[in-house]
């Protein structure tokens, strides 16, 4: 058994050198913690671009009240969230979406008009999430959020669609109530659990991408249907 007291055994852990990496025992241990803090910064930058993409204003209302309670350490360019001024009018629209969201057919209308905000508001988060970096990493940061907040607001949309198809309202309702959980759920998880949150979020990039092509046949189906019902015609220059 070995008994470490004092600072001359501390001292000697610090300095062991690791023969499989080559590195002291100290170097490793901060080499992992600027891993650590990369990973954060990616799960919390493309967390709020995933978030974004499906309720975007209940992501900057969550993201404004955990940094005003001091839940959080927002990055400096995401500061301006806690400002009551942004709080009250991300509540206000968040309260708006939550109505709008439940009513088939006025959701579908309302996707289409934030395909317009959401997208862009996700890169711009994300490149504000990654904190003060240099320009290219932030352009990079932009785009991957960009793309992030197209994948998951498009699968909103896209499934919302054929949600709408059903006559009954629940299913709806249960759907857009599962959203606003799963913006709350990521947006805690990536701030708690990065690691297990971009595992998650891999598996979602995955399911998006081969559930993306069959909800877009699904929706020319049901536009198809549409234009025969409400244009008399065979719909087939909507379906096309």
């Amino acid at each position: 058994m070995i008994y470490f007291c004092g600072s001359y055994n501390l001292a000697w852990i610090e300095s062991y050198r690791l023969p499989s990496l080559n590195l002291t025992f100290k170097e490793f241990q901060s080499t992992m913690d600027e891993l650590n803090q990369i990973i954060r910064s990616l799960a919390l930058s493309m967390g709020t671009a995933w978030a974004s993409g499906l309720n975007l204003y209940a992501a900057i209302l969550m993201l404004g009240i955990l940094g005003s309670t001091g839940n959080m350490v927002l990055p400096p360019e995401l500061q301006v969230l806690t400002n009551p001024v942004v709080m009250v009018a991300a509540g206000i629209m968040y309260l708006v979406e939550f109505f709008a969201d439940k009513i088939p057919g006025l959701d579908t209308g309302w996707d289409a008009i934030h395909t317009f905000i959401r997208i862009p508001a996700g890169a711009i988060l994300a490149a504000a999430a990654v904190g003060p970096v240099s320009s290219g990493l932030a352009v990079a940061a932009a785009l991957l959020g960009g793309a992030m907040a197209t994948a998951s607001h498009a699968t909103k949309a896209g499934t919302r669609v054929l949600i709408n198809t059903s006559p009954e309202p629940f299913t709806n309702w249960t759907a857009s109530i599962t959203e606003d959980l799963m913006v709350i759920g990521g947006i805690w998880a990536a701030l708690h659990h990065p690691w297990l949150f971009l595992a998650f979020l891999a598996l979602f990039v995955l399911l998006a991408i081969w559930l993306l092509p069959k909800l877009w046949k699904g929706m020319k189906r049901v536009f198809g249907f549409l234009g025969r019902m409400f244009g008399g015609k065979d719909g087939s220059c909507v379906s096309r």
